[in-house]
């Protein structure tokens, strides 16, 4: 007896032990489960942050992208040049008024303005408005001095006159070479703040210092992801970016933007203390943050089930049965998860390829965009080239004018053999008017310009020919001694002709009122190349115009004597021969322009005449 006493306590002390065991193994499975599964849940919520944080991104760059080169295109429009030029005109006010108001309803934005130098606003699209910006000073607005500095100036403020926020792009204008004020577009976020409060999500886009401006949820609005020091609060009432807003942290004591992915606990609008997963990433070119916030809880549940799950399986691990159940169990559980997460990814990859395709939509318009800029600036520089070649034009039809009533005149004489003479070169000026138009032609169907040597000697006679009734009709002096130089050069012979009288026109307009008007022409070898130069004695260039001389559309003559295109287009002619156009004003006084061009010599080949 005492043995089989003793044998059934000993079996039951190894039971209690195992059971012991069991449950100590049940314990340990069920809290390494756990801590397993919620480090697994929260790295999955993480990922999921990270691809719903990647397409807010791509929503914010594209909304800001949209309007980033609008304020460079308003700089080009001549009101608004013209009122900084003229600040107290008030029909030029007008007129920049009446503009910026029509290129804020067609582009959609809040507000565009002009800023002078100073600060003042000269023209905004709500003069008419009670809360007009016209008349207020914005010098203390980082926008104002980015763009007063020559760079594209970006800040995102509560409006200092509106009270509404919004996010300026602002761009210099520069007149003669110098900034001599801003134009500066507000453009409101209330669309992508919608679109945030709309997704279910708990999104925030924050500052470069930290301060929430839009969120999903409108009482977390102007918080602050992390403590503000003293100089940065003071740079804000500087700046007056936020009006009276507290700026209260959501997260005292910590930099939510610097959290590490873990979860936080945070102070919420209403009072209560909340933990939240953190993820943040960095947009714009301001050094913006765009904040998800997520509740961690879910990840908890799901770690404490599966440690219990754990616990549960060890405990039954000895029975094959039950542990045969719980691995099918498993496996089910392990497919249904397998499955939800296809269908999550399927779900996640139509989104994503439904922007791809919107993001193509884009780019295609974009495209069609680009084109038809090209083509528009191609029928531009047609436009400058027919002004340019009716501008050449009014010479030769004069020199027809007075060679058609010398004609005339002799024929009444009697003297026939003048009159051939005339008729004979009223026949070459409508010969070279015709040329001239098929070059013009010749330019609008792109047909290239066969280049060869062409006698300098003819091109500058022709020239002379064709600006002497100008040149009686100022009695002025030209020395063409070197109309006999024997040079040929690579060339066209009519556009060298055009760009040879553009020169002598302009000198005989230098000289104008001139007591003893003069136009000297040069022709010498300069390293294989020839140089025909044509001197005045008239009053020089303008030292602040030489460096735009040959700018389409830039002009020394007086309103209504001239286009500002001959020197840009006789620029382009001398370069599509491979040369260069230079000017220069000459010790003591008189202006020198001179066309480089390759020196050749005639040869076997036709020459150009």
């Amino acid at each position: 007896m005492p043995p089989a006493s003793a044998l059934r306590f000993s079996f039951s002390r190894t039971d209690l032990r195992r059971i012991g065991l069991a449950l100590a193994g049940c314990v340990v499975v069920g809290v390494l489960v756990y801590f397993v599964a919620f480090a697994l849940s929260l790295e999955a919520q993480r990922t999921l942050a990270r691809q719903r944080l990647n397409f807010y991104a791509l929503s914010l760059e594209a909304t800001l992208t949209r309007y980033e080169s609008l304020p460079g295109l308003l700089v080009l429009e001549r009101d608004l040049a013209a009122l900084l030029a003229s600040p107290s005109d008030a029909a030029r006010r007008a007129a920049a008024n009446r503009y910026l108001e029509t290129v804020q309803g067609e582009a959609g934005v809040a507000a565009a303005y002009l800023i002078d130098r100073d600060g003042n606003t000269l023209a905004a699209s709500n003069w008419y408005l009670p809360q007009s910006f016209v008349g207020q000073n914005y010098a203390f607005r980082p926008y104002f001095r980015e763009a007063l500095a020559g760079r594209l100036g970006r800040f995102y403020a509560v409006g200092a006159t509106t009270g509404e926020p919004g996010y300026f792009l602002a761009a210099p204008v520069r007149l003669g070479g110098q900034v001599r004020g801003v134009v500066a577009v507000k453009v409101g976020l209330e669309a992508f703040e919608q679109a945030l409060a709309k997704s279910g999500d708990t999104v925030m886009l924050a500052d470069a210092a930290g301060i929430v401006f839009l969120s999903s949820l409108p009482d977390w609005r102007y918080r602050a992801l992390a403590p503000l020091d003293a100089e940065t609060r003071a740079r804000l009432v500087e700046q007056r970016q936020y009006g009276s807003h507290p700026l209260s942290p959501l997260a005292p004591g910590s930099d939510l933007r610097r959290s590490g992915g873990g979860p936080v606990p945070l102070a919420l609008p209403d009072g209560r203390q909340n933990e939240r997963l953190v993820q943040a990433q960095p947009v714009g070119h301001l050094g913006w943050s765009l904040v998800l916030l997520s509740d961690p809880a879910e990840a908890r549940v799901t770690a404490l089930v599966a440690g219990v799950a754990a616990g549960f399986a060890s405990a039954f691990a000895a029975a094959v049965a039950a542990h045969l159940r719980l691995r099918r169990r498993r496996e089910e559980e392990r497919r249904r998860a397998h499955h939800e997460l296809e269908a999550r990814i399927a779900e996640r990859t139509a989104d994503l390829s439904a922007k791809v395709a919107e993001l193509e939509r884009t780019e295609a318009i974009l495209r069609r965009t680009r084109d038809a800029a090209v083509q528009t600036g191609k029928l531009a520089v047609l436009g400058q080239m027919s002004a340019g070649m009716s501008h050449e034009l009014n010479q030769p039809l004069a020199a027809l004018h007075t060679f058609s009533d010398n004609a005339v005149a002799l024929l009444d004489l009697g003297r026939l053999g003048e009159v051939r003479e005339n008729l004979q070169t009223i026949s070459q000026l409508t010969g070279r008017l015709g040329t001239i138009v098929t070059q013009l032609k010749s330019f609008a169907r792109k047909a290239p310009e066969a280049l060869g040597p062409v006698p300098v000697d003819n091109a500058l006679a022709n020239a002379l020919l064709i600006v002497e009734p100008r040149r009686r009709e100022l009695g002025a002096t030209i020395d063409g001694s070197a109309v006999r130089s024997g040079r040929y050069v690579v060339a066209e012979a009519v556009r060298l002709e055009q760009v040879l009288v553009n020169l002598l026109r302009n000198g005989l307009d230098a000289v104008s009122g001139h007591d003893e008007p003069r136009l000297e022409l040069r022709v010498a070898e300069e390293g294989g190349r020839v140089r025909i130069a044509v001197r005045d004695n008239g009053p020089g260039i303008p030292a602040d115009a030489l460096p735009h001389l040959f700018e389409p559309f830039y002009t020394t003559k007086p309103a209504g004597e001239g286009l500002g295109l001959g020197l840009a287009i006789s620029l382009a002619i001398v370069e599509g021969f491979g040369g260069r156009l230079e000017a220069k004003n000459l010790d003591g006084s008189g202006a020198e322009f001179a066309l480089l061009l390759d020196s050749t010599a005639c040869g076997d080949a036709p020459c150009l005449i």
